[in-house]
């Protein structure tokens, strides 16, 4: 170590009491992080791209500093979706530190595990008061039916009003509206519903009516439009 003149001639003053780092929050315990296997926790973090043309909802279950699950969810830009695929398989079994250094591919992502660490790092996890915190495989549990993400999509213009294009539900086949032409209610496919019907052995054409549902004053309604057409 070498040190400047000035510090060289300066008299040694005895440094008082170490008291630590404060303790943080993890997993129903107080824990005094000092290195990075001291953190644990399950959490989300969002981030974006420079030109904010796409988003990522990052959620990882970290266990004694290591990543042992990552849930990578993308919107808005096609290639983010590539990028996440190389993420999933990049954050599994690294640390933290590693991750947080680590060319995730997409700036969306890469400004999600920076958020998401600051979290963990400062005890701000979901599981920061849940004894033993959460099971690996618990981000499934954030996703729709089906394990899709859970999406909305609405297009609107001062000229000609809201589209509804997709919901929780499910993909919106149709608007209904009332007699004043002011939507009440919508018709939706269940995409994950209906490829499981599919694939347990159903008729596409009846699997895509069973995976087919209504939400609010559907029945009765003026008139139905479909949102892509008209």
């Amino acid at each position: 170590m070498n040190y400047t003149a000035e510090v060289t001639n300066m008299c040694p003053v005895a440094k008082g009491a170490y008291h630590g780092p404060a303790p943080i929050p993890e997993e129903g315990k107080w824990v005094q992080a000092k290195e990075i296997k001291d953190i644990s926790g399950f959490t989300h973090g969002i981030g974006w791209c420079a030109p904010q043309q796409g988003a990522c909802k990052l959620t990882l279950n970290v266990k004694d500093g290591i990543i042992e699950e990552a849930l990578v969810e993308t919107i808005g830009c096609s290639g983010m979706t590539h990028s996440a695929a190389m993420a999933s398989e990049i954050l599994i079994g690294k640390t933290l530190l590693e991750a947080l250094n680590t060319d995730l591919v997409c700036d969306a992502i890469n400004t999600a595990m920076r958020e998401l660490f600051l979290q963990i790092v400062y005890g701000r996890t979901q599981s920061a008061f849940s004894e033993g915190g959460l099971l690996v495989g618990a981000s499934l549990e954030d996703l729709g039916k089906g394990l899709r993400s859970q999406v909305g999509t609405m297009f609107a213009t001062r000229e000609k009003g809201p589209r509804y294009l997709e919901m929780t539900e499910g993909y919106c086949t149709q608007i209904a509206m009332n007699a004043d032409n002011e939507i009440i209610g919508y018709e939706f496919l269940s995409f994950g519903k209906m490829m499981d019907f599919i694939k347990g052995g159903m008729d596409a054409k009846e699997a895509m009516e069973k995976a087919t549902g209504h939400y609010g004053q559907w029945e009765g309604a003026a008139k139905y439009i479909d949102p892509r057409e008209e």
